[in-house]
């Protein structure tokens, strides 16, 4: 009782049933999304526009000009028409299939993309870090011009207070050492 009360109910949803379509060929969806893409392809060149001209303008040609025993499509052309209207149906659900495909490719590029970029800006992002606590580690560290500028400034302090005897010029060539022993 309780389950007719169930399947009677239309506010109680119907639980999807999936039914799945054998097909007495076996065939791969790989494959058969290559061949779409393929025959997309065709469709699109030159080569089959002007293929189908020369086609439906033989067909044309034959069935107005021809001996009326020999025509095979003599009134008002509706076997092309057929023709055609049979050609149109299949080549649409397969450029969709090789679309869809095509969706398919470049929405995982763009998943590979991404990824890649958001790894680029994480590694941009440590690398900006790293110059960053460089540029501070080398703030504080003295540089040899550094040094150098501090002791001549020491050094003329010390001269002004008059605690250093005034330098004197070296002679070329000669040493401090030399110099020293001189004075």
């Amino acid at each position: 009782m309780a389950e007719r009360e169930r399947r009677t109910r239309i506010d109680v949803p119907v639980e999807a049933r999936r039914r799945r379509l054998t097909m007495p060929v076996s065939f791969s969806e790989e494959a058969f999304g290559v061949l779409s893409e393929k025959f997309a392809r065709f469709m699109g060149t030159a080569y089959f526009l002007i293929g189908m001209t020369v086609f439906v303008a033989a067909w044309l040609l034959w069935n107005s000009l021809a001996p009326a025993d020999v025509r095979f499509d003599p009134y008002a052309f509706i076997f092309l028409t057929l023709m055609l209207s049979l050609q149109a149906s299949y080549a649409a659900p397969l450029i969709l299939l090789a679309q869809n495909r095509q969706a398919d490719r470049d929405r995982v590029a763009l998943e590979q993309d991404r990824s890649r970029d958001e790894r680029n800006l994480a590694d941009t992002e440590f690398l900006t870090r790293e110059v960053a606590a460089l540029r501070l580690a080398m703030r504080d560290t003295a540089t040899r011009d550094f040094v150098r500028s501090e002791l001549r400034d020491l050094l003329d302090e010390m001269e002004e207070r008059g605690l250093v005897v005034t330098r004197q010029e070296t002679p070329a060539g000669a040493e401090d050492g030399e110099q020293a022993a001189a004075t």
